[in-house]
């Protein structure tokens, strides 16, 4: 690795970003956060893409929600 590697941020073994990583599969819900509406989630879009249907909210997996407690 040369240093222009490191100052662009890309080292080797780095940080594995949102979900460490992981992809969390096709299945699960997306979750709104302000009012708790589900729907399910559909493979290949993003839950972060989604509006909540009843209150507008940005919604999230389930599972990170979950995760978390």
């Amino acid at each position: 690795m040369n240093s222009q590697n490191k100052k662009k941020g890309l080292v080797k073994n780095g940080g594995k970003g949102r979900n460490k990583g992981g992809a969390l599969g096709p299945g699960g819900h997306c979750i709104c956060t302000k009012c708790g509406t589900k729907t399910p989630h559909q493979q290949g879009v993003k839950c972060t893409t989604l509006k909540c249907p009843e209150c507008g909210k940005t919604m999230i997996r389930e599972e990170l929600i979950t995760n978390k407690k």
